[in-house]
């Protein structure tokens, strides 16, 4: 593939006519593992290749080392830690994870069990006898932004300020100054102010006081690595918000969809309810809630696939096409909830692997249990359904259901 085709084939992919299905597009980038673009970034496709870059330390997620600013990657004067590079990231996410899970916090998912099937439960009975549902805004979205709200330490009664901001936040991610309005990277910018400035406020009123939400601890942990300062949870905070939610919203939307597209496996969960957790591992395959990390830079220069890759290049990873590649993973374009070894890049690989991806995964099997075995012969009213502008978060911005005898 040269490089003209290589970059119109990235533009066919990001574009949002090729939302609904960019698998098949996939499959004609990793024919070149390693597609140089017209711009002099370079786009990974294959698996092999993506997993040897996630563990390269010769990668950086710094912007700082790009030749270039990506477009839409604003600077921030305390990035989130993965926005940086060893030491300063491990640092970060070793006094992130001491509250957010083992060792130090070894109860946080399973200690949330009863609260996460009470709250996806509730939204359940909300839907109970209506013949149509949008499952996004009944249940998928409100319900992870209440277990990330919860967890932070957010009023319930703020909880509907954060999707505008969110969407802001999302939409100006993969913002390309030649075809998309200055006003998408304006409101990105605008959403991470405020959003940054409520978040201050709410860090303000934590500190020297006792509590168990996420702000309290972060504000007055005094352990091994020493406290972070402000700026630096205010930023931890922001990622567990945008990520951790937008995140869980897309894999329980996806995999619904999924669900009612092979009916035959969704009474198979209904029958065989310990389905569910290789289930939620194949839908993180098979349909991933993250598809592309949109950029990354070489700190020097990285040989990938017999090609060189210079110094401050960037790199774009396409996370779901490695998961279906042919070269690790038979027969990839199967939905296949037996499937075994399935390593899969859902969440990422490496020293950024998601750190909230246990939560992720409870959330969704508890969703996707509770909605099998509760909705009423649900059906899809449209398919594909309309799906968010984002090729990076990628996932339905409605599913329409009908239920019962409608």
């Amino acid at each position: 593939m040269t490089t003209t085709q290589a970059s119109d084939m990235l533009r066919r992919i990001l574009d949002y006519s090729s939302r609904a299905d960019p698998y098949p597009l996939y499959a004609e980038l990793r024919k070149t593992p390693v597609a140089r673009q017209e711009d002099g970034s370079y786009v990974i496709s294959t698996y092999r290749e993506i997993t040897d870059l996630l563990h390269n330390p010769h990668l950086s997620s710094d912007t700082r080392n790009l030749s270039r600013p990506a477009p839409g990657v604003a600077s921030q004067a305390e990035p989130s830690f993965i926005n940086v590079d060893p030491p300063e990231h491990d640092r970060l996410r070793r006094l992130a994870m001491r509250h957010f899970g083992p060792p130090h916090t070894p109860r946080l998912v399973t200690g949330m069990e009863d609260a996460l099937t009470a709250t996806v439960s509730g939204l359940i009975d909300d839907c109970a006898g209506k013949e149509q549902i949008d499952l996004v805004d009944d249940v998928a979205y409100p319900f992870p932004v209440a277990v990330i709200c919860h967890l932070l330490g957010v009023p319930r009664e703020d909880e509907p300020r954060f999707h505008h901001w969110v969407d802001d936040l999302i939409n100006s991610i993969d913002y390309n100054p030649e075809t998309d309005p200055k006003e998408k990277l304006d409101k990105g910018v605008q959403a991470r102010k405020d959003l940054r400035q409520y978040l201050s406020g709410l860090l303000e009123q934590r500190h020297g006081k006792p509590g168990d939400d996420l702000l309290t601890r972060l504000a007055n942990d005094d352990g091994p690595d020493g406290r972070m300062t402000d700026e630096e949870i205010v930023s931890t905070a922001n990622l567990l918000l945008i990520a951790g939610h937008e995140t869980t919203v897309n894999l329980i939307t996806n995999g619904m969809l999924t669900l009612l597209r092979h009916p035959q496996i969704l009474q198979r969960l209904r029958d065989e309810p310990d389905l569910i957790v290789p289930l939620v591992e194949e839908l993180l395959r098979y349909e991933p809630p993250v598809h592309i990390i949109p950029w990354r830079a070489a700190y020097s220069d990285i040989t990938v696939a017999d090609t060189v890759i210079p110094k401050g290049s960037q790199i774009m990873l396409m996370l779901a096409s490695g998961s279906r590649d042919p070269n690790h993973f038979h027969d990839p374009d199967r939905f296949d909830p037996d499937r075994r070894d399935n390593q899969h890049l859902g969440f990422g690989s490496g020293i950024h692997l998601c750190f909230g991806g246990p939560l992720a995964r409870r959330e969704t099997q508890i969703a996707l249990s509770q909605l099998v075995h509760r909705l009423d012969r649900p059906r899809l009213v449209a398919d594909p359904p309309p799906y968010r502008r984002s090729p990076v978060l990628r996932g339905p911005i409605h599913l329409h259901i009908r239920q019962g005898d409608g």
